[in-house]
């Protein structure tokens, strides 16, 4: 496993340790979750798994290809 030293601010310190010992984690751990949660790809969600609310207006519908349709618009 690789080390990393890295000097943080104080006040950017303080945060880290607080989130930390809020998730009973150590220092160590919490920046090791956030840097993990910061850098892998984004999880797509599909409207189309949308739990009520207007879920049956999307039946038939091609989420990507709505959104890319929509999109195109706000050009």
């Amino acid at each position: 496993m690789a080390t990393l030293n890295v000097n943080l601010p104080d006040a950017l310190y303080r945060k880290l340790k607080a989130r930390a010992k809020r998730e009973r984690r150590s220092v160590a751990q919490a920046v090791i979750v956030l840097l993990t949660q910061a850098l892998e790809p984004p999880k797509h969600l599909s409207i189309l798994k949308l739990r009520g609310l207007g879920k049956e207006l999307w039946r038939g519908v091609d989420a990507g290809s709505h959104l890319a349709n929509e999109r195109a618009g706000w050009r």
